[in-house]
């Protein structure tokens, strides 16, 4: 039995699977926390994957492949003899969102999406780099290389790293990442699949160059900040370096990774005209298209998926917490919170719950509350509470969905995936506010699971078709009233 090894190194903690390549069935896994906050050592990381690993069984001679999914947007600054310069910034560290702004002043979201697909905001690599410079300008001549998380975790796997604490030392020539990643950085592009190495240079104030590759001759004269070779999805990015191995003839090939929501799509076995919505803390809408996206108005990401298509992506701020939230509030349970939702009506008697608890990012409302709306004596019971929540949190994703259509992607079914999806009143609902068949997959780890496609790909040279288990079919059963008593209350609040 061949089996490949599948990492997701998150911002909570790094999670492992190891796969059966001729089935796609779980073997073992394994997992470990990383450091709470917003700017992390990424020393941590490779603390936590190499603990996640050996919880997982280590890499014994069975495992053949590995690949690392990571969170988007991090920023490792790299010297030139390999070592971090200063912690990580990650995806959710907000101070940034000036040095997006300025961006966007400088060159305008036109250009900027022409140019990246993306409209600057505090999440994007981009903009941190932005804000370097501002904000620490002594490190700025020190910076010999820019990675992305999941980049440095690769990197490290295959024996570079720090000069005399890592087997083949700091050759940054060697730093490799994929186009799904890349495109979350803004200044590289999805429809030319390259760097914009002059907008780069805008940036930071100091020209780049994409790596070579340590078996090529280097262009450029040595000052230049290195940037991540690109690799297809297929492409073997090296292999793990010794220490991790059972035995010195044992050889286990390296995928080139992926950003954790391509890794999730992998995972899924998303494909054109599936799209995928995702209720965890935040909520995410992500959909496989054909071409890149362009959306000025800074709604979707036209990020690059990990299979060689397209995957624009809509994320916000409240999804999961609605539900929890609400539920505090009446004294329920998840199951109690469910049976109330159940007891009411499609549209909650005319309660409606506009769900910005922690203000909102799609859309931009970064100071905006949650409100009720429509109470009355007769309408203000815990069941109807408990719909419009439910309804609130899911119509703020349909109107994701809906940005996403807007750049031309016909979406052909809906996939209800994270930790709120397995709630029953929230799979009816969803049936009742989208309009598109939903499935609910059988909840699993599927950005470690895409990562564990992605090296299965590399090591055979072609993408493995895996089953994934359903929970659930729901069938359309649209009630357009939800949806219009949302539009009418969310028009109705100044914010």
């Amino acid at each position: 039995m061949a089996l490949v090894a599948g990492v997701d190194s998150s911002t909570q903690s790094c999670k492992v699977v190891v796969v059966d390549t001729a089935t796609g069935a779980e073997v073992r896994s394994g997992r470990a926390l990383h450091p709470e906050g917003t700017e992390v050592d990424p020393g941590a990381w490779w603390e936590a994957l190499r603990s996640a690993l050996e919880a997982a069984g280590g890499l014994a001679d069975d495992v053949d492949a590995l690949a690392v999914a990571g969170q988007q947007h991090g920023m490792v600054l790299l010297g030139r003899d390999g070592r971090v310069l200063r912690d990580a910034l990650l995806w959710n560290d907000t101070r940034s969102a000036g040095a997006a702004r300025d961006l966007i002043g400088e060159f305008g979201a036109d250009e900027l999406v022409a140019r990246t697909g993306l409209v600057p905001v505090a999440s994007f690599t981009g903009a941190k780099v932005r804000w370097v410079r501002d904000a620490e300008p002594d490190i700025v001549p020190a910076i010999a290389a820019v990675a992305l998380p999941h980049d440095w975790l690769t990197w490290r796997l295959r024996g570079f790293g720090p000069a005399g604490e890592s087997p083949l030392g700091p050759v940054l020539e060697e730093l490799v990442t994929d186009r799904s990643d890349a495109s979350g950085t803004g200044y590289w592009s999805p429809a030319t699949g390259g760097y914009d190495l002059a907008l780069f240079e805008d940036i930071l104030g100091r020209p780049a160059r994409e790596a070579q590759g340590a078996g090529e001759t280097a262009s450029g004269d040595g000052t230049e900040v290195i940037l991540p070779r690109v690799l297809p999805a297929e492409t073997v990015a090296g292999t793990v370096h010794s220490p991790f191995l059972a035995s010195e003839t044992h050889r286990i090939v390296l995928g080139a990774g992926a950003g954790d929501n391509a890794g999730a799509a992998l995972g899924l076995g998303a494909e054109e005209g599936d799209v995928v919505v995702s209720l965890g803390t935040s909520g995410t809408v992500f959909a496989v298209a054909p071409k890149p996206v362009a959306d000025s108005s800074g709604a979707v990401a036209g990020f690059a998926d990990a299979s060689g298509l397209f995957l624009p992506l809509v994320a916000t701020l409240n999804a999961a917490r609605v539900l929890s939230s609400v539920a505090g509030i009446l004294g329920v349970d998840h199951d109690g919170f469910a049976g109330l939702a159940r007891e009411a009506a499609p549209g909650a008697d005319g309660v409606v719950l506009v769900p910005y608890f922690e203000g909102e990012r799609t859309p931009n409302l970064p100071t905006a509350k949650a409100s009720f709306h429509n109470l009355s004596i007769a309408s203000s019971t815990r069941a109807n509470l408990a719909r419009a929540a439910i309804e609130g949190m899911l119509c703020g994703l349909a109107d994701a969905l809906d940005a996403v259509r807007a750049t031309g992607v016909e979406p052909r079914h809906l996939l209800l995936i994270g930790g709120a999806a397995q709630n029953g009143a929230v799979q009816e609902v969803a049936a009742q506010v989208f309009d598109l068949p939903v499935r609910i997959p059988a909840p699993g780890e599927y950005v470690a699971r895409g990562a564990a496609v992605q090296a299965a790909w590399a090591l055979a040279g072609s993408r493995p078709q895996w089953s994934v288990d359903t929970v659930k079919n729901q069938a359309p059963d649209h009630r357009p009233v939800i949806r219009e008593q949302y539009r009418a209350a969310v028009g109705s609040v100044t914010f």
